[in-house]
């Protein structure tokens, strides 16, 4: 490729001659108008053609080198737009259109991909996204048309309104890596968006009529629920005969995406996970994309009588920034189920098309796949933005289809990132925010745990797991991550679901004591730290300013479990004579604390419980030694006599989750991580601005087993407290 061949003669020529001259022709110095003749040989080469991948590098940067004179990136894409409406307009009956349009966009890929992440420019100049002022006008075409918004209206198009089968499944596919390719641009940027980035393709996505918006929010999500299967039609997929051969402009390292491929080569990839399927994931990734991306414009009113002078411009923009309304996330936050008439659309007060989703597929899907983290971040999603899909989950009687794999993630919490962990723990606390949830999970039995291994889990109930996990959480990110926002997360999850806690079983009720004792034994140690470092020296001075700044964060962690504790105790008491064992059993830690001025109020109402049930205990004859049966059928007596006489009653404790001010810091960059570890997708790494690269994108997220909340944008969830 690096020079064009001889013409060959079209009737007498192989099929691979053809195409070297075709692709050799297309990159090359010559300039073919759009209504040449030349589009449609090149667009009709069989697809069982393959290509040497170093010739794919040398195409991409000769074409590179002459685009600005061809325009020829252009016109690939305006001839794409074109087969697919070719294609649509055909009744989708399989033709040469076919053809036409799959070449269409494994050209089209191959090349935008190479150009955007090669570009030199902010604006993508090298894209040159226009026709030449001298271009044949042809009455498809007129020459100030914006071919970005004619390409994707017309990808959106087919992907919203042409149904997967076997003779569709493969350019649906290559349509939604098409669709990562083109919206690629964000990887430029950093994580910030700000009002000069420059998105071409996005941004023509996001300026589509809300109708076609609902209807490719649809299309993806039933999609991801449907999990279409690759078709084993042999004739079809000739193409992918010879796994090990490279395909026809097949990706080579950075320099070119995948070509042809990219299905079957992803397929093997991800055997090793039964879960995986390639329509349902890429349509999950190009939702989590455009439902996540933030279009950033500045105010206009002035910025000049700012008190603080030190205030950088770039601070300065984002106070003065606003975004703009993403109509996918609105789509996605504003879905309803498909079981509700029309009657029920109508009142809700929205205007215009609503998508309507099958909630209990949906519901079903996620059940299945929140192993993965692309679906706990749309578990997120939904949960976080959409109040009706929220309110589904929670009228659930079968609760344990979400809630048991997000557990036992949290249980292989060494395995996963610390994003997943903290998506899982974030939508546990949406959860707890409400009392039904709360209930609901202490009245279900399940008759054993086989995942967990230090202890056997026979008859628990769902809200004793979810305890243990919670607590088990805790003491992992004590020794491992120590981020402070995951410790309140869990104990506020905690928190909201203790006034409702019944019949928790023996081991939650220890592992609950025993979280007291872990945070009391990590406040002691840094209380001695402090000592040693006062007065010494001003290096150790700010040492110890900082260990009692972390002092003060362990006594507000101390005291959330009292009032944890306090909760149960005050209302919940009777219910739960294993926690009255755990405290009556363990009564020695709570000492050290009976004194202080944090603690003292709420340890006075344990003690208060400690000495009902200790006189009684004291007072009681028994032949024999006391044993655990013993004492515990004692507490289940004496429950029965309690009436919470002398306790203090404190307002229940309610914490509820509200994302941060900007929160498209976190999200976007993650989004893109999932999307390059999991689309087959390579691209530049020195390319690559969003987020740091200096280890593989997989482990991006989760280095020296820390939440890398500066890395990728930090997601400061504020849980607010409540009182009720």
């Amino acid at each position: 490729m690096g020079a064009v061949p001889s013409t060959p003669r079209y009737s007498d020529a192989q099929p691979q001659d053809s195409a070297e001259y075709l692709i050799a022709t297309f990159v090359g110095e010559k300039s073919f108008p759009l209504a040449s003749d030349f589009w449609q040989k090149l667009l009709e080469l069989p697809l069982s053609l393959r290509w040497p991948s170093h010739r794919v590098h040398q195409a991409c940067e000769l074409l590179a080198l002459n685009n600005c004179y061809t325009r020829h990136l252009a016109k690939i894409l305006i001839h794409l737009a074109w087969r697919l409406q070719e294609y649509m307009s055909s009744s989708g009956t399989p033709s040469t259109a076919y053809v036409k349009a799959v070449n269409a966009v494994y050209i089209s890929s191959v090349f935008l991909k190479y150009l955007i992440e090669n570009s030199l420019s902010d604006n993508f100049e090298e894209l040159h996204l226009s026709l030449d002022e001298s271009e044949t006008i042809t009455k498809e075409f007129m020459i100030d048309q914006n071919i970005e918004n004619l390409v994707m209206h017309s990808v959106l198009t087919f992907i919203a309104s042409v149904d997967v089968s076997p003779d569709t499944y493969l350019l649906h596919q290559e349509l939604l890596n098409f669709m990562h390719i083109a919206m690629s641009t964000q990887l430029l940027y950093g994580p910030s968006p700000g009002p000069s980035d420059v998105h071409p393709f996005i941004d023509a996505t996001m300026a589509e009529e809300s109708s076609l918006v609902c209807s490719v929010v649809h299309k993806l999500l039933l999609n991801y629920i449907t999990r279409p299967h690759i078709p084993s039609n042999a004739a079809f997929y000739s193409l992918f005969a010879e796994v090990n051969e490279p395909g026809v402009l097949q990706r080579v390292g950075s320099a070119a995406a995948t070509f042809v491929l990219l299905p079957f080569n992803y397929l093997v990839s991800s055997s090793v996970e039964g879960s995986r399927n390639p329509l349902a994931d890429s349509s999950l990734l190009v939702l989590l994309v455009l439902i996540h991306y933030r279009k950033c414009a500045v105010g206009d009113e002035s910025i000049t009588d700012r008190s603080d002078d030190s205030a950088t411009s770039a601070s300065l923009s984002k106070l003065n920034a606003h975004f703009s309304d993403n109509p996918y996330c609105k789509a996605l936050e504003n879905a309803r189920d498909i079981e509700f008439g029309h009657v029920d659309i109508e009142g809700n007060g929205n205007n215009g098309p609503v998508v309507r989703l099958p909630f209990a597929s949906l519901f079903d899907t996620l059940g299945m796949c929140l192993a993965d983290e692309t679906a706990v971040l749309l578990l997120y999603s939904l949960v976080q933005g959409n109040s009706n899909f929220l309110e589904y989950v929670l009228v659930r009687t079968d609760l344990d289809t979400l809630l048991m794999p997000i557990l036992e993630t949290l249980y292989n919490a060494s395995k996963r990132t610390s994003n997943q962990i903290y998506m899982l723990l974030i939508i546990l606390l949406i959860l707890s925010q409400d009392s039904t949830f709360n209930a609901s999970i202490h009245k279900m039995i399940l008759p054993s745990v086989p995942w967990y291994q230090e202890h056997r889990l026979n008859q628990t109930y769902l809200g004793s797991l979810m305890v243990i996990i919670l607590i088990r959480t805790v003491k992992y990110n004590l020794s491992k991550l120590r981020d402070v926002y995951l410790h309140t997360t869990c104990l506020a999850t905690l928190a909201n679901m203790a006034p409702h806690v019944h019949r928790l079983s023996a081991y939650a009720s220890q592992r609950l004591v025993s979280l007291f004792y872990m945070l009391s034994r990590k406040y002691n140690k840094l209380a001695e730290l402090r000592g040693d470092k006062k007065g010494n020296s001003m290096e150790q001075d700010s040492l110890a300013e900082d260990m009692s700044a972390e002092l003060h964060i362990y006594t507000d962690f101390l005291r959330i479990v009292l009032e944890i504790l306090n909760a149960i105790l005050t209302y919940a008491l009777p219910r739960n004579p294993e926690v009255v064992y755990a405290v009556l059993h363990r009564q020695e830690v709570f000492q050290p604390f009976k004194s202080h001025p944090r603690f003292n109020e709420l340890l006075e109402n344990i003690y208060t419980v400690l000495d009902f049930f200790n006189s009684r205990l004291d007072a009681q004859r028994l032949d024999g030694e006391w044993s655990v049966e013993k004492v515990l059928q004692f507490i289940i007596i004496n429950c029965r006599s309690w009436r919470g006489d002398g306790l203090k009653m404190f307002t229940q404790l309610h914490f509820s989750y509200e994302q941060e001010s900007h929160p498209e810091e976190f999200f976007i960059p993650y989004v893109w991580q999932l999307v390059l570890s999991q689309c087959g997708l390579s691209f530049n790494p020195s390319a690559i601005n969003l987020f740091p690269v200096d280890l593989p994108v997989k482990q991006q997220t989760d280095q020296d087993g820390e939440l890398d909340v500066h890395q990728s944008g930090e997601l400061n969830e504020h849980i607010v407290q409540v009182e009720q």
